[in-house]
């Protein structure tokens, strides 16, 4: 294949792995919204429930900073993705965990380690976004940089809650119940 065409078919090609990438980026964003916002509702007035509500406005701002890098690039949103996302979110909340009513106390534990992981992704996203945003002047690199040293902060954020959460409810002090399970309703279960 001569140059001349090779380049032609890249560009759609290239379109197309745009639209996936940012679209499974957005439907990550999305779950991530929800459990976020599911978390902060459940541990409001905990000792963990400040930390959660800021994390999750954070979190709700970077996946509209997303929606709106969509828009700028062209990219339509596929909203299946999006809602199968919010589906799973909600379908990940049935586990058994050997409890009928409520939650078990590693439930908190476990949606800090997914909330992590999901920072994590995003921090890629956006470093990758700035990567290319040399090539690209539809992308802005502070902004890009801006939500970068965000999401390393969520991080490292989300990194002192889990020890903090860890320590109470693996390595409790004798005779005193933690405070995570002080709070947990029904929902969804570890």
């Amino acid at each position: 294949m001569n140059r001349t065409a090779r380049t032609s078919h890249e560009g759609p090609t290239r379109q197309k792995r745009l639209v996936i990438y940012l679209n499974d980026h957005l439907a990550g964003a999305t779950a991530g919204v929800e459990l976020a916002r599911r978390m902060a509702q459940e541990h409001r007035g905990s000792a963990y429930g400040e930390t959660l509500e800021s994390l999750r406005k954070e979190i709700s701002q970077d996946r509209q900073a997303l929606v709106r890098l969509l828009a700028d690039l062209d990219v339509p949103v596929r909203r299946y993705k999006t809602y199968g996302a919010w589906l799973g979110e909600k379908a990940g909340r049935m586990k058994p965990n050997g409890r009928l009513l409520r939650r078990s106390g590693l439930a908190l534990l476990v949606e800090l380690e997914t909330l992590r992981l999901g920072a994590q992704g995003k921090a890629s996203l956006w470093r990758g976004l700035l990567a290319a945003s040399a090539q690209d002047s539809r992308l802005d690199a502070d902004r890009l940089e801006e939500l970068l040293r965000r999401a390393g902060q969520q991080i490292r954020t989300l990194d002192a809650l889990h020890a903090r959460v860890a320590t109470a409810l693996l390595f409790p002090v004798t005779g005193q119940e933690p405070a995570s399970t002080a709070t947990a309703g029904t929902g969804s279960s570890v």
